[in-house]
């Protein structure tokens, strides 16, 4: 088997080697960041595995051979999903390698926010100590936190923002206003989410019902004391309202650790703001999340080429055609 990995800003790829050599495979390295890249460098691969890189209809259409493709990470906005099962091609991705780490970023960036953490660090070093700046700091244990989506990661943020001692509401258009969950979640709907809480906290795929969800009106509807976090796609939120609203003080502040457009550059207008937090999409890592997720991308792909059932399959009717997937 023949394995490309399209594109990878990853220190080394020896963990995948280690995997598909075991495999009796090859592994090659690209750099591709174009439709015309991926089909120039991955001529003739069986499989792909994609960090950033496209995979569209037109892709596919020129490397027939392609089999199966597997995404770094959780998200296959990057991947035209139609395309793919229409082609034969099962796309898979890595959904369980940074849930506790996602989830422990969402949190670091709500504290930060509300307790003005960079704000104060910043200031104290060129010697200034007022707390102004910073205000209004809320009473976490009077504080609503509110939860966009009440999947895996939502939910283990859910947790941890109980045990910081907030009061827990969510949403998720999969599961009833109303509902009990076993970890005390209050279930709503997303409009009582947006006027109720203190803090937003998005984890929802990117697709063409979440682009820009967070909009001027959404942004409108929150309270002005609230934050909004994201970890989730930087595209989920409309960039230029969020800016207008944190320069206009219509929300309090926001944590942001993804970007419509990344990296973020340096003179964008988010990082002249005083009441934004910013880290370069750094929520998914930690020293076992890189190996679990490197390890894992490389193991699904081998093994579906192998003969193996194929898992955390993102394009579900393919299923009904594994015998012309191969």
């Amino acid at each position: 088997m023949r394995i490309a990995i399209a594109d990878c800003d990853h220190d080394s790829i020896d963990i995948e080697e280690k995997v598909v050599r075991a495999a009796g495979g090859d592994l090659v390295l690209r750099q591709a960041h174009t439709e015309d890249d991926v089909i120039a460098m991955c001529a003739g691969a069986d499989g792909l595995i994609v960090q950033y890189a496209p995979v569209t209809s037109r892709v596919l259409d020129a490397l027939p051979t392609v089999k199966g493709v597997v995404r770094y990470g959780v998200g296959v906005d990057t991947v035209d999903l139609d395309a793919a099962t229409s082609h034969g091609v099962v796309v898979m991705n890595v959904p369980d390698y940074g849930t506790e780490e996602v989830a422990d970023q969402a949190i670091a960036l709500t504290m930060s926010v509300l307790r003005g953490v960079t704000q104060l660090d910043r200031r104290l070093r060129v010697g200034l100590t007022d707390l102004e700046t910073i205000k209004p700091v809320p009473r976490i244990s009077r504080s609503t936190f509110g939860i966009i989506g009440l999947g895996a990661i939502g939910r283990t943020t859910a947790r941890k923002a109980a045990g910081v001692g907030f009061h827990v509401i969510g949403c998720d258009p999969f599961i009833p206003a109303g509902t009990d969950l076993d970890d005390g979640v209050e279930v709503t709907d997303r409009d009582d989410v947006i006027a109720r809480s203190d803090v937003i906290s998005l984890h929802v795929p990117l697709t063409r019902e979440t682009r820009h969800m967070v909009d001027w009106g959404f942004l409108r509807s929150m309270k002005d004391t609230a934050i909004i976090v994201n970890t989730c796609r930087g595209a989920v939120v409309d960039t230029d309202a969020l800016v207008g609203a944190l320069s206009g003080g219509l929300i309090h502040g926001a944590g942001l650790d993804v970007f419509e457009s990344e990296p973020l550059p340096a003179d964008h207008p988010l990082t002249t703001l005083d009441n934004v937090v910013l880290t370069p999409h750094a929520s998914w890592y930690s020293d076992a999340a890189y190996v679990d997720l490197k390890r894992k991308a490389a193991e699904h792909i081998v093994d579906y080429l192998s003969g193996g059932e194929p898992r955390n399959v993102v394009n579900g009717a393919i299923l009904a055609r594994r015998g012309d997937a191969r």
